[in-house]
């Protein structure tokens, strides 16, 4: 059994294998590009349960009843070899089937029991906070960070979960601290850059914001596209509060819908909530409400995430 750069325990023999593992840790603590290295963790061994949780993790966070399908298949395959796994893997298992199932708050109790007895795994930290954060417990996402802090002081990630917890609960200057703190260990800390991007646009502070944007924004070209996206559509908020109308479309058509995958959901809801907010300012966007309809209709009835079904309904009514 050979161990993870978290320095825990993986059921797999298979050196390529967990090479794998640790670049799927790494890329989705960072909001990567190659998510999808956890792909080869299965290729390179295909009974590992960790690595085909990992793989049905990946097709979950695109968020689309297609992509569940597949996550499914590999959840399948993760269950058929649960007899191998170790305590972390079956927590990791029982967890991933409850999000599967929708089950979201059983999941956050497997993903809470793994971070009391394997406080290192920042994985099932980000997907509990995710699953946190789509339950509005913005409570529930600092606390659990708050736990397996001690353990993590030596990590730049975790700085980054704990500043979004606390811009989540209002603390927003601990949050920015934080959030820097994260930016400083590890400049391409893209989910820090978000926290204090938070931080300053709900302090209105359309400057500083737009400078600490600037200032790393260029870390964004290796994110995962739809964050990538979505850090310029945060950037384009400072610009549309300043009322700077010529640079937000800019952005969109350069940054936004301009560099979308554009069948990809979460890219496709960046656009859809910029085009509303300079709607609702009067803005004459020309035809860019139809160019995004033509990529909606087979999204209509997904009803995968509500966040997502809010966006969509919206394109129905232009």
């Amino acid at each position: 059994m050979l161990k993870d750069s978290q320095d825990l325990a993986v059921s797999t023999n298979s050196l390529e294998a967990l090479n794998a593992i640790n670049g799927f840790c790494e890329q989705l603590l960072s909001v990567g590009n190659n998510a999808e290295v956890s792909l080869k963790a299965v290729e390179a061994d295909p009974v590992s349960t960790l690595a085909n949780i990992y793989a049905a993790a990946f097709y979950l966070f695109s968020g689309t009843s297609d992509t569940f399908a597949q996550a499914v298949n590999y959840l399948n395959a993760a269950k058929t070899h649960l007899a191998d796994a170790n305590e972390r893997e079956q927590l990791y298992l029982a967890a991933i089937d409850a999000w599967i199932k929708r089950d979201t708050q059983s999941a956050i109790a497997h993903h809470e029991a793994i971070a009391e007895s394997f406080p290192r795994d920042l994985i099932s930290v980000h997907i509990c906070q995710y699953h946190y954060r789509n339950c509005g417990d913005s409570e529930g996402m600092l606390r659990i960070a708050e736990k397996v802090l001690p353990a993590n002081r030596d990590n730049p990630y975790i700085y980054g979960m704990l500043a979004f917890g606390l811009e989540e609960c209002h603390r927003l200057s601990e949050a920015e601290e934080a959030g820097r703190r994260a930016t400083e260990m590890k400049r391409d800390n893209r989910w820090a850059h978000h926290a204090v991007a938070h931080v300053l646009e709900t302090q209105g502070r359309l400057k500083d914001g737009i400078a600490w944007m600037e200032s790393v924004c260029d870390t964004w070209e290796s994110s995962n596209p739809a964050f990538y996206s979505h850090l310029w559509w945060h950037t384009a908020l400072y610009h549309l509060d300043a009322e700077d109308i010529t640079k937000v479309l800019e952005i969109y058509d350069t940054h936004i819908w301009g560099r979308a995958r554009k069948d990809n959901g979460r890219e496709q809801v960046n656009a859809i909530s910029l085009l509303l907010r300079l709607e609702l300012r009067g803005v004459d966007v020309g035809s860019r409400w139809q160019e995004i309809a033509a990529y909606l209709q087979p999204r209509l009835h997904e009803h995968v995430l509500g966040f997502m079904d809010l966006h969509y309904s919206i394109i129905s009514m232009h």
